[in-house]
This record gives structure tokens, sequence and C-alpha cells, in this order.
């Protein structure tokens, strides 16, 4: 061992001073850290300084213990080992580090010379094999070369590491996808594709792979299908979100079912070829492409397409789609000359149902009356809801009226069934106006608007019935359209004025009331009677700002005349209207008008009748004990041709009933009598209520109603209607 070390100090200077190559430098592994393990002392040291001197870190053991020890401290790559040791020999020492240190690489540097002990050195895990004696550059070259292959080792380790870690993420990311992403090869079958398609379409990924892309293709869009999973272009040029359908797992069925089983898609796809070299030619290889599944987006378009079109209550078609349809139809009857029919459907007396049973009740109604409706009708007609209880109905390909009086006959025989709304039944009935194209218009505009002039004209002749237009209907609905508009126009000109009819005490022969009743003072028709704009007024709902007028002109004449001297005994009567009613502050607003004129509320009486009652009793019943609380009358007007219940003279705070004129007309002669009369008469002052009655136009009947004890009366006989200035002369002649 001495001589060695003897030989190895006389070369060491020379080694130093001629090394080369790139396994002497050490620049390539720098700050490597070399455990030297020998027992002899100057050969560790020097093998020590060797190494320092081409900069390697080193450490020195004496034995197998002391190596151990400062290989569990870490940070040793490569081990100068010697066999021979007293204690723990090399081979202990690298089967420790075999399996305790496996990054720390070992050579073996011996005198021990046999072909065996090598082999076994090797076989424990020593990377090279150095003999004693051995020449310095020898050992450089052996250590430089050993730390270079553990240096690659590492490198290609790493490398792997990035390039798994740089898979797993592609490949969470791809399977991860929302979209489904395939690679198809030159021929169209799946070669690649995530684990979406499991989610989307139902497949395992091994069941597409090999398959050709046609099997998964709806069969409607095969031909458009097979340009995008063909796609050969790329970049710009290349297929980008195309839409259509894919089958879904388990779809062999029948041809008619494959929508219900079936997705859309939106798919962009791209060529993919070989890298080309300078003298070869691109290779078609295959197509990738990503599938995005869109159903849900479409089926959000389908419902709000269908809203726009629709109407959301009874799913039927809205004015929209009927117009479009409407113009289709007309198109396709000019070419074959066939006829059309359109028809306005209203439904009778639908508020009164709405409001008697609410809202909910006449929702389920329409829908009710919907379903009915569309029973009555073939495929291709078309019916629509365009209001609240207004239907249109298009009837194409008809052979003339007959044809459409037929759909309505069964239409109307179809709804004599009653409707069931909580309990109760209902029936319903529908005016229904026709116009047939192309003699009653040729344009959709014209045809709604004629179809509605027919209904409207039923409408005013008793419903339930249908009507076909007439030209003569033009006129009636021109005179009730400027009928409206001046009656607009009439309330912002002051055109309308209060008659008063005097109400008188019969036994006293006096005036006891009045009776507010307006006129209109047409600039072209000139003094028109309620009967000829009331009723368009309760239709249009001007009624409200009418009433409105009429109680406070009444209130300022009534002011008016107590400034001229009249007695305040005299009440005034005013008729109230059920929209009037119904108006949120309509208690509140009478009795403001009372305090605006200084009017007191025992001389103004209200005046309504039991079909207006009848419609929200509980309502009337709080407001005008409201209003009777204030000293405000109230009095049943037409009393007996109506409902003629007596549960509402006790419910109301009433102060009289006025007796219609139909039961007095029939007193021509004394001798006469009316058992109607005498009966409410004697009603009355059972229930301590007053009596006035309406339509006095004799003076038998006077002496009958004096024999009776009749204290009130009105009529032509005993005063006419008088305009507002004329009423306190009136007044003041008896």
């Amino acid at each position: 061992m001495k001589t060695s070390v003897s030989w190895l100090d006389a070369r060491f200077s020379s080694a130093t001073d001629d090394h080369h190559g790139a396994a002497h430098d050490p620049s390539e592994n720098p700050g490597s850290k070399v455990l030297v393990v020998d027992d002899e002392v100057r050969m560790r040291a020097s093998v020590g300084d060797l190494l320092q001197a081409y900069g390697h870190q080193c450490e020195l053991a004496a034995g197998g213990d002391e190596a151990l020890g400062l290989l569990s401290a870490g940070g040793i790559d490569l081990m100068l080992l010697d066999l021979n040791m007293p204690g723990i020999d090399g081979f202990q020492v690298m089967r420790e580090v075999k399996e305790r240190y496996p990054d720390t690489d070992v050579i073996v540097v011996s005198g021990e010379t046999t072909f065996e002990s090598a082999t076994e050195a090797l076989r424990c895990g020593a990377q090279d094999f150095l003999r004693k004696p051995y020449a310095p550059e020898e050992l450089i070259r052996i250590v430089g070369s050993t730390l270079r292959k553990r240096c690659l080792e590492r490198s290609i380790r790493d490398m792997n590491r990035c390039l798994e870690a740089s898979e797993h993420r592609y490949r969470f990311i791809v399977n991860n996808s929302p979209d489904i992403i395939y690679m198809l090869d030159n021929s169209g079958h799946f070669v690649f594709v995530n684990d979406r398609i499991k989610t989307i379409l139902g497949y395992e990924t091994e069941e597409l792979l090999g398959k050709h892309y046609s099997e998964f293709v709806h069969k409607e869009d095969i031909e458009k299908a097979k340009y995008v999973f063909d796609e050969r272009r790329t970049g710009s040029r290349a297929s980008h979100n195309i839409e259509f359908r894919l089958l879904c797992k388990g779809s062999s069925l029948p041809y008619r079912y494959f929508e219900s089983r079936s997705i859309t898609i939106e798919l962009s796809a791209m060529g993919v070829y070989t890298e080309q070299h300078a003298e070869e030619k691109e290779e078609f290889i295959g197509t990738y492409g990503v599938v995005r599944d869109i159903s849900e987006r479409k089926r959000a378009e389908e419902v709000i397409n269908f809203q726009l079109y629709h109407d959301l209550l009874t799913k039927l078609p809205n004015r929209a789609l009927f117009r479009d349809r409407l113009n289709l139809a007309i198109s396709q009857a000019k070419r074959s000359k066939t006829k059309l029919a359109v028809m306005f459907l209203d439904m009778d007396r639908f508020k009164v149902i709405n409001d008697s049973l609410g809202h909910l009740a006449g929702d389920q109604l329409l829908q009710t009356i919907a379903l009915r409706l569309n029973s009555c009708l073939r495929d291709g007609d078309t019916l629509a809801r365009v209001g609240g209880d207004e239907f249109n109905l298009l009837v194409p390909g008809i052979n003339g009226r007959e044809d459409a009086a037929m759909v309505a006959r069964k239409i109307m025989e179809r709804l004599k069934e009653p409707v069931i709304l909580d309990g109760y039944e209902v029936f319903v009935s529908f005016s229904i106006g026709i116009a047939i194209f192309p003699e009653d218009g040729q344009t959709i505009d014209v045809l709604v608007k004629n179809s509605d002039m027919a209904m409207y004209h039923i409408k005013t002749h008793g419903k339930n019935g249908y009507e076909f237009f007439a030209d003569n209907m033009k006129a009636t609905f021109h005179r009730q359209l400027s009928l409206e508009n001046g009656i607009r126009k009439a309330l912002e000109k002051r055109e309308f004025e209060l008659f008063y009819q005097p109400q008188i005490n019969l036994l006293e022969g006096r005036i006891c009331g009045m009776e507010a009743l307006i006129r209109w003072n047409h600039p072209e028709r000139g003094l028109l009677l309620p009967d000829q704009f009331i009723p368009l007024s309760e239709e249009t709902g001007l009624i409200v700002e009418i009433g409105n007028w009429v109680l406070d002109s009444a209130c300022r004449d009534l002011k008016a005349w107590r400034i001229q001297g009249i007695s305040s005994d005299i009440q005034m009567a005013v008729n109230i209207s059920a929209a009037q009613l119904m108006q949120p502050e309509f208690e509140r607003s009478v009795l403001d008008t009372l305090t605006k004129h200084n009017v007191a509320g025992s001389q103004l009486e209200l005046e309504i009748t039991e079909n207006i009652l009848m419609q929200d009793m509980d309502q009337a019943v709080s407001k005008f004990q409201q209003l009777a609380a204030n000293g405000v009358r109230v009095a049943v007007d037409d009393f007996g041709i109506g409902y003629s219940s007596l549960s509402y003279l006790h419910a109301l705070p009433l102060n009289t009933l006025k007796i219609d004129r139909s039961f007095i007309s029939g007193i021509q002669a004394s001798k006469d009598r009316s058992s109607i009369v005498t009966a409410v008469l004697a009603m009355a002052r059972e229930l301590n209520l007053e009596v006035v009655v309406e339509g006095v136009e004799r003076k038998a009947q006077v002496d009958y109603l004096r024999r009776l004890e009749c204290i009130k009366a009105q009529g032509f006989y005993l005063g006419r209607p008088l305009p507002s200035d004329e009423i306190p002369g009136l007044v003041r002649n008896g």
C-alpha cells in the first residue's frame, strides 16, 4: 500500500499540470461531493487533495463505520471505496449504500486484483473498478466519467419527470375539458377520443376507437357532417362551429325517434399532416376536432323563440305568429285560387266570471277553452290568443261561407258543455265575427279588422252567435268609433250638460228632490240622451271620468241653488256606475267632492242598480257603510227588474227603493191596479225604506199612488228634466 501511495505522490504534480479533455473539466460537475474511504491515511489524503484540485468537494473516512455515518448526513454524490478495511469492509458498505443510499455512486479503488472481487463489487452496485496502483489521470478520468454519467442520468430522470408531468397535465386538461376532443385517421376512424365522450354521448372511449364517425351521426345530418369530419384544411380555412346532431348510446330506435335520442353539437375541425422535410411532401394523416354540446343552448333558444311567438298561458300562437301564418296562407290562397276564413272570437261575460271567481279561475277557464277550441280544428288551422279573452282563428282551404259557418257552429256546439271551476259550473259562449278572403279583404289588416267588425256587430245583437262581415257594418263601426272619439273630446270641450228632473212629494204637493240626468250637446247631432252614449262610455272605460264629472257638477249646482235661496231640504240623486264603485278611492272621492262644494252628506243620494250590487256585494257594502256614516243616502234604482234579491236590503245601508217605470205604465185609468207596486210599498214600509216611483206620466197614476199613500214619484206628468238655471224658478213657483 505504501508503494502505491509513493507512486501516486510522485505522479501528483505532473497529473495536475498535464490533464486535458472533457473528462478532466471540473466545470462539467460543479460542486460534486466525493467521499474517499480508505484505511491508509496518506492514500486518502492524497486522493482528497487531487480531487479538490479538480474542483470537487471531498469528505474523508478511515473505515466503513465512519463512511456510513457521513452517508447518513446526505449530500454524497460519489464514493471512492477501498475493499479491504478493518471492521466493516467495502462489500458490506456497498450493500448498505445500495439499500439505503441508491443515489450515491460507488467506484471501487482496491489492490484486490482477482476477477471474483471485481465481479462481486460490480454486483454490489459499484459503477467502476480501479486497481491499485493507478495513474492520477486515470482516477480523474473515471471520476469525471462517473459524475458525468450521473449528471446525464439525473437530467434524463428530470426530463422524464417533466414529460410525465406534462402528459399528466395534458391528459387532465383533455379529459376534463367540457368538450369532446378527438382524432381521426385519414380514413375517418377514431384513433383518439377523450373521456368527455362518456358524459355527453354515453360511450366508453374504447367503444369509439377504430369505429367510423358516420356510425354516430344523425342520419339526416350525414351530408353536412362528412365535410367537417373529413376536413383537410388548416388555419383560418378550417371548419369552425358547424352545427349538426350526434346519436347518443342506445339510439337504435325507429327513425322517427332519433330526435329524442340525439344531441345538437357544434364542431370545429382541422387537418393534421406529417412534418415537412426538405425534399418530402406533407402527408395527410388525419383530422383533429373539438365537439361542443350545445343542446342546452338550443333548448334555451327554442324556449325563447316559443315565448316570442306563443301565449304563455294557453300555449297558443300569439298575434305575431298568427299574422305570419295568415300572410303565408294568403299567398298560398292566391296561387291556388282558394278561399280562407279569418274569425274573431270574443268570450261573452268573461269579465263577470273573472271578477266573481278570481283571476286564477279566469286563467284556468282560458286554458280549458283553448283546449276545447283546438279540438274543433284541423291540423292546418291556426288558433291564436290575441287579447285577454279574444282569439283569432285562421281556417285556410275552404270553398265558401258554408264551410266557415260549419266551423263556427262546431265551436259553439263544443262550448255548450259547462266548465267546472272551483266547484262551480260555468257556461261559456262566444261572439264570432267572420271575414272571407278574398271578398272581405285581401290583406292581413283588412281581414282582421273586418272580422272584428262582424264580431262587434253580433256582440251588440245578443251575443252567443256568429256573423259574416258585411259592407254596411263599416258605417256602424265608423259611427261607433266617431262616437267614442266624440266622447273623449266632449269631456275636454265641456259639451256635457246636466238636466234635473224633480221628485215630487205627492201628499204635500211639493218638490222634495232632483235627479241629475246627463245630456250631450253634440256639435253635429244636437242634444243626445244618455242611452245614446252611456253604453259605449261603459265599454271604453270613459264612464268613470264622466261619472266623476256628473257628481262634481251636481254638487256645484246644489251649492249655487242654495245661494239663490233654494231650501237645503232638497236632495240630489246621482247615478253611480259599476266602474266608479270599483275605484279604490271611490268613497274618499265622494266625500272630498261634498267638502269642496260645502254640501251636507244628507243632501246627496247615490243611485245604483241591483246588477252592479251583485258583482261585488262585499265591496259595495263596505264603501256605502263609510258613506252612510257621513250622512250620504243610498238608493236602489230600477228595483224589481234585476235580481230582486232581498238579502242585500238588510246588508246595505239603504234609504230608498226606486220602482221601475214598467210597473206603473199599466195604470191607464182610476180602476187599474198594480200588485207589484202594492207589494213593494208594503215591503218598504216594513223595512222603513222610502219609495220613489219612476215614469209617472198620467193623472190616473198619481191618483193611484196617492190612494196607496206613496209619498214620492217622478215622471213627465210631474215635471220634465230641465237645465240647471231653470230649477230655482221651478222650485219657487211650486
